[in-house]
């Protein structure tokens, strides 16, 4: 096994929207006593770049929970889940057109790489040589560059597995794009499940030694996008340690303990009680933008384990996340600055909505004791995130 979660195999182991619907998986056969219908998927065209037509998807499942992913960057577009009264309401943040993700969207809903989060100065050494990355988030380079795998077209197919609805996405990212070394192959595969869950699935090999770092992006707010602040989201994680930050947002390279800090959320803790504090991490940070080393028991990264639990209180939806990976990245919507107008048509401010990014540490191929994310031909890189909704008190 490989210590970036890798497996070994072989010798390592796009302007609005036009809806027109061209597919349909799974037949509504909703009985007269009022059960939900069968699972469906179904396709629309919903514009182009110079890549080609972008298609929505659109998943429902048997219990009415409905997710909206776009072919381009692979994006959760949008989330409909119950509250405790069984009202439906869209929780992830998000474009009604496709223009704004190409022209400004701060990774809504995306999956993100080749590497997800930050490179110190873009800069990397690999077996010997080093690898000179885009600055696009100066001094770093960030979530893969300038145009990163949330700024493609992903080839897409559909499929229906019992029960559950998905999509298996794939990218092939050729050897030298933004820098990284090693062409490489991707995919990402959706599932929704009856139990309102989204599943995501990673998979990736490379015929060069790369790094690699996926995750998706999306943006939460379990009141309902565009309701505004998230500070009264009860928030829990799974992590007894964080990597703290210097000026420009690199890892120090210390694992720091929460204990005392406005960083502990071992206790379920509102994502605004603390956020104010004038701890110099947060300063840094203008608020929550930190790696969080999730405590797993399974030091392997193969078995899915608790990272965090997030609790509405007056919705009572609650997201819970599981992983396979080492870290969580919990950025609490710092740098939106009401110059983005949602899918609601409602202006995005700061703190309305959170991201919680399952990951490796950012910035580990510059940090030894950091897992590692290095991905060597022969080996598959692969790990499993599930985003699941339900309802609390």
């Amino acid at each position: 096994m490989h210590a970036v979660h890798t497996k070994a195999t072989g010798i390592a182991g796009r302007v609005a929207a036009v809806v027109v619907t061209v597919a349909v998986i799974g037949v509504f056969n909703a009985s007269a006593s009022g059960a939900h219908p069968n699972p469906t998927i179904t396709r629309e065209a919903w514009g182009s770049t110079a890549e080609g037509q972008v298609d929505r998807y659109t998943l429902t499942n048997d219990r009415g929970m409905r997710v909206r992913i776009l072919t381009y960057g692979g994006i959760l577009q949008s989330i409909e889940v119950p509250d405790r009264r069984g009202r439906n309401a869209n929780v992830t943040l998000g474009f009604d057109n496709l223009a704004d993700y190409v022209a400004k969207s701060p990774y809504f809903g995306c999956i993100t790489g080749r590497y997800a989060n930050r490179i110190a100065l873009g800069r990397f050494t690999l077996d010997g040589v080093t690898y000179q990355l885009p600055i696009n988030n100066p001094p770093n380079s960030l979530h893969g560059g300038t145009v990163g795998f949330d700024k493609h077209i992903w080839a897409t197919t559909p499929f229906r597995r019992g029960d559950t609805v998905g999509l298996v996405m794939t990218f092939t990212s050729p050897a030298g794009d933004q820098g990284y070394p090693g062409t490489m192959s991707s995919t990402v595969t959706y599932t929704l499940t009856r139990d309102n869950s989204i599943r995501m699935e990673y998979h990736a090999t490379t015929d060069a030694p790369t790094v690699i770092n996926l995750t998706n992006h999306a943006y939460f707010n379990l009141a309902g996008e565009g309701s505004g602040t998230i500070d009264n989201h009860l928030l829990y994680l799974n992590a007894k340690r964080y990597t703290p930050v210097d000026p420009t947002l690199i890892p120090s390279g210390a694992l720091d303990p929460v204990a005392s800090t406005p960083m502990d959320f071992t206790r379920a803790t509102a994502i605004g009680a603390r956020n104010r504090s004038g701890f110099e991490q947060l300063v840094i940070g203008r608020g929550y933008d930190h790696n969080w080393v999730l405590d797993r028991r399974d030091s392997s990264y193969v078995r899915l384990e608790l990272a965090a639990r997030v609790l509405e209180p007056t919705s009572g939806r609650v997201l819970t996340i599981l992983t396979t990976e080492p870290g969580i990245q919990f950025y609490a919507g710092n740098f939106l600055d009401g110059t983005l107008i949602g899918t609601s048509g409602r202006m995005y401010r700061q703190g309305d909505g959170f991201a919680l990014e399952t990951q490796h540490y950012p910035d580990s191929p510059n940090h030894a004791n950091f897992p590692s994310t290095v991905l060597r031909p022969g080996q598959t890189y692969q790990t499993t995130t599930i985003y699941k909704f339900s309802t609390g008190h």
